[in-house]
């Protein structure tokens, strides 16, 4: 079931030359078309026993350390190709932190298919490193999503998703890093790792 209006969309797409290297940059909306008003405040992740500082680098500092591809999606906002980004297909269990700050914004456990060829998601892992505002850049109003410490640009937020929210964040892969859950102890995330022990349970129960 899709939740999105990519069909009726027409998309064009940019090519940015950025430091020689040549990048596909979409400039539709991201099969996005409807506002909301505002972002759920329910979190699936557990409470944190201690907090982390996430910090965004001076920009020569992210210059190095991002891809052009990465650079531009979070810090100019552009938007990267449907269907030829590296999570829009990924099933893997795990979160999705900022590629900037490493602040956790989604969970595998809420990702689904919304057709449009980026991540989607139903609602954010951490609602606290997530933030709102209002984009008319296509000439129409959307609501932009950003990462709360960074302020990275992550993508956008709708009503057309699936239930329990009835939103769908559509990001960009490029704005986030995954971190498988085999791996949350080691990286540091160590605090949500019980999320996917509890799924695994849960779904070994029922066989």
């Amino acid at each position: 079931m899709h939740y999105n209006r990519i069909a009726r969309e027409a998309k064009t797409f940019a090519v940015l030359l950025t430091a020689g290297t040549t990048i596909l940059i979409g400039t539709s909306a991201q099969g996005q078309s409807k506002p909301i008003a505002s972002a759920p405040s329910t979190s699936t992740a557990p409470a944190a026993s201690t907090r982390r500082a996430f910090v965004k680098p001076p920009d020569l500092e992210l210059r190095k350390k991002l891809t052009a591809l990465q650079y531009e999606v979070t810090q100019r906002a552009a938007t990267e190709t449907p269907f030829r980004n590296i999570y829009w297909d990924n099933h893997e269990p795990g979160i999705y932190v900022d590629v900037v700050s490493g602040e956790p914004l989604f969970s595998s456990l809420d990702k689904y298919d919304s057709g449009t060829g980026w991540p989607s998601f139903t609602r954010p892992l951490e609602p606290a490193n997530i933030r709102t505002k209002t984009d008319r850049m296509l000439g129409y109003q959307r609501t932009e999503v950003r990462s709360a410490h960074a302020d990275s640009h992550l993508g956008h937020v709708f009503d057309d998703g699936p239930r329990p929210t009835g939103l769908r964040y559509c990001m960009n892969s490029a704005a986030m890093r995954f971190i498988p859950a085999a791996q949350l102890e080691a990286d540091g995330y160590g605090q949500y790792a019980s999320l996917f022990k509890a799924g695994t349970a849960a779904k070994a129960a029922k066989h």
